[in-house]
């Protein structure tokens, strides 16, 4: 692999170098992108050390990390603790311009998931989480590992009611939060206290997702679909006295709920002596617009809060929580009883650990950089092979709704399915523009995702 990088370095990266001074970051960037792209730097190949490459360019230090940070986090090349930077495998190679794009299926590959809800596992901090869950292990009082509080660790507790008023602007203290498993387990909870306590219905945002819909009739609660529209939904006259809610991202249209719309939402619930459910999803990801504080805050009395691990470290850690009005806590914390008794304890612990150490802080600008790069990627991709097509919802998140000018959505849906994408239309959330998709991006690597893009333009033409 070293004789591999030697023999194309000085070809690729000395015009770089070469050009006037502020323009060779970005040529430098440019040309070991197009290398990895191309294959000139075969996966898997190890670059050079920054010292040594620049050095070796005669440029500095700084320059050469600086490149190697934009290329990571733009998903071309990743790095080995204690082992160096390494061009990332599995990117695919371009066609040639002027020539039909190299689609998903175009030499037998594996289908390409273009749905939304996944964050990239690749990003999952293995080596800091591993050791922390060591040390949390090996210190560990022998009692940790009996049957604990069904609330939650008290130290995972007190560290989410920090970083939630921290970051969220969530009002709450350690004895009002219970930790869960996900924010369906959440959900389900807070749905039975409120089916326990006389409620028979809750409103639902249309379009919104349908797994929260049908968790809501699983746990005794009819769901009542109101319209999002531009602003958010108008719970005037609906006939329910709790709502789940996404006004920091609406899923899937991608909107923030305006203030007024938010304060209306608090007096509602007010006024029809209710709650309201916000979930939270992706709350940490905001690209072109200043973070959107939690709803929560405007009223801790009538807001459940909920929130999990799944889209800014993983979805199979099952960790979630929820921060509750002081009148819903104990029928909660009753349920989650009956439910596991408690939830993994170790893995309290470990997450607890990574939130006090600085490590999550650190792990949400990680993926916040890949993310933004990964939209910014998809964008571009979008208005070179789809230019008629307009997509939105792409200030936060990690996914975006893609509306055509025209054409059947079903027939749509099966052309991209032939052609080894897989996509879900808007209407399999609710109501919406048609034609029109939501996409996922965030666990695809770059040049997938421009290819996926060529591939659906082909398909849909």
């Amino acid at each position: 692999m070293e004789t591999s990088w030697t023999s194309v370095a000085w070809e690729l990266l000395l015009p770089a170098v070469r050009a006037p001074r502020r323009q060779r970051r970005r040529l430098l960037e440019s040309a070991l992108r197009d290398a990895i792209r191309a294959g000139h730097v075969a996966a898997g190949t190890r670059l050079p050390a920054s010292r040594a490459l620049a050095d070796d360019l005669g440029v500095s230090r700084g320059l050469v990390t600086a490149v190697y940070d934009q290329l990571r986090a733009e998903g071309y090349v990743e790095g080995r603790p204690g082992a160096g930077t390494y061009a990332a495998p599995g990117l695919a190679v371009p066609a040639p311009p002027g020539g039909a794009p190299a689609g998903p299926t175009a030499a037998g590959a594996a289908r390409v998931d273009f749905r939304p809800g996944q964050a990239d596992p690749r990003l999952f901090p293995r080596a800091a989480w591993a050791g922390l869950y060591r040390q949390v292990l090996t210190g560990a009082p022998d009692r940790a590992l009996s049957y604990g509080d069904p609330r939650g660790v008290p130290e995972l507790r007190a560290a989410l009611a920090d970083l939630l008023a921290r970051r969220r602007g969530v009002v709450t203290d350690p004895d009002r939060i219970v930790v869960c498993g996900g924010v369906a387990q959440a959900f389900s909870l807070v749905s039975r206290a409120l089916a326990a306590a006389g409620h028979d219905t809750v409103a639902v945002e249309d379009p919104g997702p349908p797994e929260l819909a049908m968790l809501a009739r699983t746990n005794g609660l009819r769901p009542v679909p109101v319209d999002v529209g531009a602003h958010g939904p108008d719970l005037t006259g609906v006939p329910a006295r709790a709502a789940l809610v996404t006004p920091a991202h609406q899923f899937p249209t991608g909107i923030a709920y305006p203030p007024a719309t938010r304060a209306a939402l608090v007096r509602w619930a007010s006024t029809v002596d209710g709650l309201l459910i916000e979930d939270d999803y992706d709350g940490d990801f905001r690209y072109d617009r200043a973070p959107v504080g939690a709803l929560q805050g405007l009223g801790p009395d009538r807001v459940a809060y909920a929130g999990s691990v799944s889209k800014s470290l993983a979805s199979g850690l099952r960790l979630g929580w929820l921060a509750l009005p002081d009148r819903l806590t104990d029928p909660v914390v009753d349920l989650k009883r009956a439910d596991d008794l408690c939830g993994p304890v170790l893995e309290q612990r470990t997450l607890a650990a990574f939130l006090t150490t600085g490590r999550y802080d650190a792990h949400l600008r990680r993926c916040q950089r890949t993310y933004r790069a990964r939209r910014d990627v998809l964008v571009a991709a979008v208005r070179r092979y789809l230019p008629a097509a307009r997509i939105t919802g792409i200030a936060a998140g990690l996914h975006a709704v893609l509306v055509l000018p025209g054409g059947d959505e079903a027939a749509l849906t099966a052309a991209a399915e032939a052609a080894g994408v897989r996509v879900l239309p808007l209407r399999h959330y609710g109501s919406g523009p048609s034609p029109g998709f939501v996409v996922g991006y965030a666990h695809l690597t770059p040049d997938t995702i421009t290819n996926t893009v060529a591939t659906l333009a082909v398909a849909w033409r």
